[in-house]
């Protein structure tokens, strides 16, 4: 490295440590949204023991709150706020999927070139495409599946030597034949962008991405460690105590996992997918899409993200996990919204829950006709009262007095549910079964129907979620 590296690296540190990130709080959110998402993290946190969320929502194309829950540091105890970075892990896949995009809307590589075309050496390099590594269909296997930081990663590693080592071993299957997550893939990808743009990957996105977006919180931690002004990392060994989680040696996440940034700054990165800001229609239409195998089959993955579909509205959806964190982020591309949840602490779902429940929420999505009836059979039971009309016989035995009233003594005080959702359906006996889900703060409950074809109903049974 040389002396002027050495020294840029110095003054950009210092500066990301000494300037103040501008205010990251934003509260537009209506009272009684922002009351349910208050609910649902901290909800989360007491169920997990996860240390601290940050939270950002969008909701009709613009950034409406960001909140931060629990402590971000638990000796002393400091309380996370709004303003702290935690690492977004593998959400970073998707910077380095637009990177590879703007790339191409220059006219400096296409993403159905080989590999082997700005990366030689790899396996099979002829053949594997730009595209077959951003969708995770090269074949190229993951050199990081663990959640954990394994010996060897505490020490410093290159991207050459990560690709010397899982890109030019035999490749797990066909290009193009299966779909299988592999972060490999992503320093190949790392790797082109830097090869062909002639920068490294962390200045061509700050140029083309975090600057014009005003992200001024994104930090390379790869490179350098948070800072205490940041959330700590921790893990804990089954459930034991939470201790502040190992560093992964430098090199180990580029491209793939290397950034972190506050809750708020992603957030601004969502707004531009929707907007489509940074990059030209077609190439987000190439990073939204599902990308298909050989044999037809769908892989539910674009470039660098998952493509989902939450109650018929397209999610554009991913998460990740680094040593002591893990993150979530989903974008309903098509509704303006979109939830962000970062937490610090590895190898628990607590980002996915918060994100999950609050997606629903937040995008207002209507009630189905399964989802109306129910609830309102539920509200009715809180007041100690059924519909019988709606009842088959045997379910209208079931509910005696007895029934009634233990249905509203134990209901009742839990008041109106954060979310009420159906969670699947399936035919049995000649009616149909569905089951739901029922959230509130510290309980979650489980009920489940079954419905003759008449739409009479032969169960309606509740009991506490597993």
């Amino acid at each position: 490295m040389t002396f002027r590296r050495l020294v840029s690296i110095f003054v950009a540190s210092f500066c990301l440590f000494a300037l103040p990130i501008h205010a990251q709080t934003v509260d537009n959110l209506d009272p009684a949204l922002k009351a349910r998402i208050d609910s649902i993290a901290t909800d989360v946190l007491k169920q997990t023991g996860v240390p601290s969320a940050s939270v950002a929502i969008v909701k009709s194309g613009k950034l409406a709150y960001t909140q931060a829950y629990g402590n971000a540091h638990l000796n002393p105890p400091v309380p996370a706020t709004p303003e702290m970075r935690y690492s977004i892990g593998s959400i970073s896949k998707q910077f380095t999927a637009a990177a590879i995009l703007l790339l191409q809307e220059q006219g400096k590589l296409s993403i159905d070139d080989t590999v082997g075309k700005y990366v030689p050496g790899l396996t099979r390099g002829d053949e594997v495409t730009i595209r077959e590594i951003l969708s995770h269909t090269s074949g190229y296997q993951d050199y990081w599946p663990e959640d954990y930081v394994m010996t060897p990663m505490l020490r410093p590693e290159t991207a050459q030597q990560i690709m010397d080592t899982w890109a030019k071993k035999p490749l797990d299957f066909d290009p193009g034949t299966q779909w299988q997550y592999s972060n490999t893939n992503y320093v190949i990808a790392g790797a082109i962008v830097e090869k062909v743009s002639g920068q490294k990957l962390m200045d061509f996105l700050g140029e083309h991405i975090f600057h014009p977006l005003g992200m001024k919180s994104v930090w390379n931690s790869d490179e350098t460690k948070l800072t205490q002004a940041d959330a700590t990392a921790y893990y804990r060994h089954a459930l034991g105590p939470l201790r502040v989680a190992p560093k992964e040696g430098r090199g180990w996440m580029f491209a793939a996992g290397e950034l972190a940034m506050t809750a708020h700054d992603l957030a601004l990165w969502n707004q531009s997918l929707m907007a489509q800001t940074v990059l030209k229609p077609e190439s987000y239409k190439a990073m939204f899409t599902s990308v298909k195998l050989k044999d037809g089959k769908d892989t539910h993955y674009g470039l660098g993200v998952e493509v989902l579909n939450v109650n018929g509205h397209r999610d554009i959806e991913h998460s990740g996990e680094v040593s002591g964190f893990v993150s979530d982020n989903q974008v309903l591309i098509d509704d303006g919204a979109s939830v962000t949840v970062l937490t610090n602490q590895d190898a628990v779902g607590a980002a996915s829950t918060i994100a999950r429940l609050a997606v629903p929420v937040i995008a207002g999505f209507p009630l189905s006709d399964a989802e109306k009836q129910a609830l309102e059979i539920y509200r009715g039971l809180q007041q100690g009262r059924i519909d019988r009309s709606l009842l088959a016989p045997n379910l209208s035995d079931y509910f005696t007095p007895e029934a009634i009233a233990d249905y509203q003594s134990s209901l009742a005080p839990l008041g109106e549910p954060l979310t009420f959702h159906q969670t699947g359906e399936s035919l049995r006996g000649g009616m149909t079964f569905r089951g739901f889900t029922i959230t509130y703060p510290g309980t979650r409950l489980r009920l489940t129907t079954y419905t003759y074809p008449d739409g009479k109903l032969e169960q309606y049974l509740i009991a506490p979620a597993e």
